[in-house]
């Protein structure tokens, strides 16, 4: 099923995944096309109890292509399934991305030609194509996630991030305060835990196809006071 990892290289992708069968063989493609041109590649599917057929769908893909698969039958969230695939990292760098389409592969070159200078390269979503309520809160949330944890960024919840394998095995047994803010804790630990960091504008796009599997207006609410709670958390888990 999965394909061995080609010799020398230098980057794993990550890809959480769920119910994404209409779009996830187009946007693992686009991404392969663009980064194997240059450099050896591997996935890292990290598929999260899906109820129609995305698993099938990689399965096939897995035949042609260096994805290694891990499949779920029950709904793990994001984080989780992120953090298993950090830990399933074995190459000298990993870039994470969301698996929706709205990630373009062509801003990728400027993240690896700063691969060396800093351990973590983050995108910053200058213009983003997300629905007005979620712009709304994910703006009111940063004023206070900055307020207590005072991290160097604009974007800290963009999922185009690019790191060293060291980072991601340092942080990833310390991540899970945030089930469904995982880049704003990883960004918050990474500073505070005293790594370099350089943020790079990306462009962002709208979903390739379906709708977002977390931020529904119902969910809006809960998901913003358990961040917060988060955020104390994380900052009494990283003091100096």
């Amino acid at each position: 099923m999965t394909m061995p990892i080609p010799n020398g290289a230098e980057l794993e992708i990550l890809l959480p995944v769920h119910n994404e069968a209409e779009s996830i063989e187009s946007t693992i493609r686009e991404i392969y096309q663009e980064l194997s041109l240059k450099i050896a590649v591997r996935f890292l599917i990290c598929e999260d109890g899906s109820k129609d057929n995305t698993r099938e769908i990689l399965r096939e893909l897995a035949r042609n292509l260096p994805l290694r698969l891990n499949l779920s039958d029950s709904r793990k969230g994001y984080s989780r399934a992120v953090r298993e695939g950090m830990e399933m990292l074995e190459a000298p760098y990993l870039l994470c991305l969301d698996s929706d389409g709205q990630c373009d592969p062509k801003d990728f070159w400027r993240f690896w030609e700063l691969r060396e200078s800093y351990d973590v390269v983050l995108g910053w979503r200058v213009n983003r194509a997300d629905t007005p309520v979620r712009r709304v809160f994910s703006r009111f949330f940063y004023v206070i996630y900055q307020a207590v944890l005072q991290t160097p960024v604009h974007d800290p919840s963009c999922p185009y991030v690019l790191m060293k394998r060291a980072v991601a095995k340092r942080l990833v047994g310390e991540l899970g305060a945030m089930q469904q803010g995982f880049w704003w804790e990883f960004v918050a630990r990474a500073h505070r835990r005293g790594y370099s960091i350089r943020e790079l504008p990306v462009h962002h796009r709208l979903r390739a196809a379906g709708v977002t599997q977390v931020y529904r207006w119902s969910k809006m609410p809960g998901i913003f006071f358990r961040h917060v709670a988060a955020i104390f958390r994380i900052r009494a888990e990283t003091r100096r």
